[in-house]
């Protein structure tokens, strides 16, 4: 019998467990290959890295991969190598934002560049990308190594956008959405591409696993930006109000300034470039954002891109891995809630 696929909106609690059931064999090939290629004989690369990739993260980028391969019923073993690849080009990004924001928590645990400081951490991201690297070329196809390699490079020029438009309060919203397409969404797209690359089934299966794995990240972003401003540390895992300290103009912000009277306008402004992120600031810019509604329509703007990556999977026949790609995006989604 087919797995029930539900409606983003349905009054349940989405979880990721029906795709860890799924690719669980699959990911502990992946695990083997992400603890022998984190290995180095300079002790302090594995000990870096260790600390993040085992600091309970869900694994949800390569997890994509081999449901997406699933979903296409591949039989072999290609995407392990692949998943693990995308794993530490996530892993790597993660090492080289921390040393960029200075954040101190991620995942609710002290940063390696808190540990172990930003010249260790921004050069072990590299040994992983490197490596990630060494993983595309030994799987052998120029299409994937094509497809990962211009992921990698769109999602440092997003995080190089993000930062020259940083503290810039009048950041529009069509140019938000292209830095968190690129450095967020682009790695979601690839890692589910790949999958039908290995499998050999076609550029019509590539794009829709591509808008598929787009448009989820966008609305994983989406529901980040939200939370930000709409959760708390524990549930975060980082520390609260982190972007609006950083900076960041994300779309909470940028509806609310658009929204706001001249002194909330004067107020964004003053907060974004930095002359007013204490506690007190925090608490005013939040009543904001609820007041005006951009908190909430953030979170509908999420839940439209997910539908949309829900929708991207309807060449696919019903079955537990379609069933199981559906429920990650709601799971995305509910984190907000």
């Amino acid at each position: 019998m087919n797995a029930t696929v539900h409606p983003i909106g349905a009054q349940r609690t989405p979880s990721l467990e029906p795709m860890m059931q799924l690719v669980a064999a699959d990911l502990n090939h992946v695990n083997a290959v992400i603890l022998e290629r984190m290995q180095s004989e300079v002790a302090l690369i594995p000990e870096l890295a260790g600390h993040l990739i085992a600091g309970g993260g869900k694994r949800m980028r390569p997890m994509l991969t081999l449901a997406s391969a699933a979903l296409l019923d591949y039989g072999g073993t290609r995407h392990h190598k692949l998943a693990a690849a995308v794993e530490f080009i996530h892993t790597a990004t993660l090492l080289h934002d921390d040393v960029v924001d200075g954040s101190g928590l991620r995942r609710g645990k002290r940063t390696a560049n808190i540990i172990w400081g930003n010249p260790a951490s921004v050069l072990v991201g590299d040994f992983l990308f490197s490596r990630s690297f060494e993983l595309m070329v030994e799987d052998g196809s120029l299409r994937v190594l094509k497809i990962l390699s211009r992921a990698s490079s769109v999602i440092a020029e997003g995080e190089v956008d993000q930062l020259t438009a940083q503290r810039r309060v009048e950041t529009g919203e069509d140019h938000y959405l292209e830095i968190i397409q690129a450095k967020t969404a682009a790695l979601f797209a690839a890692a589910c591409r790949i999958a039908a690359v290995v499998a050999e089934r076609g550029e019509a299966a590539e794009l829709a696993l591509d808008a598929y794995g787009r448009n989820l990240g966008i609305a994983f972003q989406l529901i980040d930006d939200a939370i930000d401003y709409a959760s708390d540390a524990d549930t975060m895992g980082k520390g609260v109000g982190d972007d609006f300290r950083d900076g960041k103009v994300t779309l909470p912000v940028i509806l609310a300034f658009a929204r706001g009277s001249d002194e909330d306008r004067r107020f964004w402004r003053e907060a974004i470039e930095g002359g007013r992120n204490g506690d007190e600031d925090l608490a005013k810019a939040i009543g904001l954002l609820r007041a005006s509604g951009a908190i909430d329509d953030s979170l509908a703007r999420a839940r439209t891109y997910g539908q949309r990556a829900i929708d991207a999977l309807g060449p696919f026949p019903a079955g537990k891995a379609k069933a199981a790609l559906v429920e990650a995006v709601e799971f995305a989604i509910s984190r907000a809630y």
